[in-house]
């Protein structure tokens, strides 16, 4: 039952954390915070958000929200409410892990997202997977039909990277890009 409230501390604690770096005269950079499948059900979470938002004085558009694709679909009418009400404060979404989870395409559509992060599962075997290389070929050319910003996750090598940027893919997160590091 501590999700919710976890969930909020690290959702403070990150737009605190840039808000910080921007006040310190770093560049300013997009923050992305995973919310669980029970804070997008909760009511109030976009209000949360903007209470945050405020108490930290950071800018909506340097704040991504990523959501799993099970998540979105556990109550799809109530996901695509909270999205677009988040998109209109100027909060960013995207939709993470996609490909393992059970979405479709209708109402991938139909979500007020901006990125959708390729699960690590499609990536790490890409450079000897012909399978995985045509899923993320699909994912890629899917996302960017829609106007979306696709995100390859767990890329670690140059291979991948390059076979990535050839297909297109927009960002990369990995290893390969940098390791977890303090703020």
């Amino acid at each position: 039952g501590l999700i919710v409230p976890i969930g909020e501390w690290v959702l403070r604690e990150a737009c605190r954390m840039n808000r910080s770096w921007q006040n310190a005269g770093y560049r300013p950079i997009p923050v992305a915070v995973n919310i669980s499948a029970i804070q997008l059900e909760r009511a109030d979470l976009v209000e949360k958000v903007i209470g945050i938002l405020e108490d930290t004085s950071l800018t909506p558009h340097y704040l991504e929200l990523e959501i799993t694709e099970s998540a979105l679909m556990s109550d799809v009418d109530q996901s695509i409410s909270t999205l677009e009400r988040l998109r209109r404060v100027g909060v960013r979404s995207a939709i993470d892990d996609f490909g393992t989870g059970y979405s479709s395409l209708a109402h991938l559509k139909r979500f007020a997202v901006d990125t959708l992060k390729i699960d690590r599962s499609f990536i790490c075997n890409i450079t000897r997977d012909r399978g995985n290389i045509s899923i993320v070929q699909a994912i890629i050319s899917l996302a960017h039909t829609l106007g979306l910003t696709v995100v390859a996750e767990g890329v670690e090598t140059p291979e991948e990277y390059r076979l990535l940027s050839a297909r297109g893919c927009d960002q990369i997160q990995g290893f390969y890009s940098g390791r977890p590091m303090p703020s």
